[in-house]
């Protein structure tokens, strides 16, 4: 006879195993944080929507609406034009 597994079997199992899926990188959200906007000047919040090559990451790893992706690319191509943020990262 067939034994059913419980939903808490399973996730054990499966965390014996590695995971090739990437997990969803939920940075905070600008509107949920009570900001109207996204600010060049603020550089910390900024490094965490660029990726480890200084490439802006995407609306499906940050979690933002289409109009707050708008505004970080904008924030984010500010703040490389005044050399707060770097373009690329450099490897050694």
């Amino acid at each position: 006879m067939a034994v059913r597994e419980s939903a808490r079997e399973r996730r054990e199992k499966q965390e014996k195993f590695q995971s090739f899926n990437r997990p969803r990188l939920k940075i905070v959200r600008t509107t949920a944080s009570g900001k109207g906007y996204v600010d060049y000047k603020d550089t910390e919040s900024l490094r965490k929507l660029v990726s480890g090559n200084g490439r802006i990451l995407s609306r499906k790893r940050t979690g933002a609406t289409a109009m707050e992706q708008r505004m970080i690319a904008a924030a984010v191509k500010r703040a490389r034009y005044i050399s707060l943020l770097p373009y690329v990262t450099t490897t050694s």
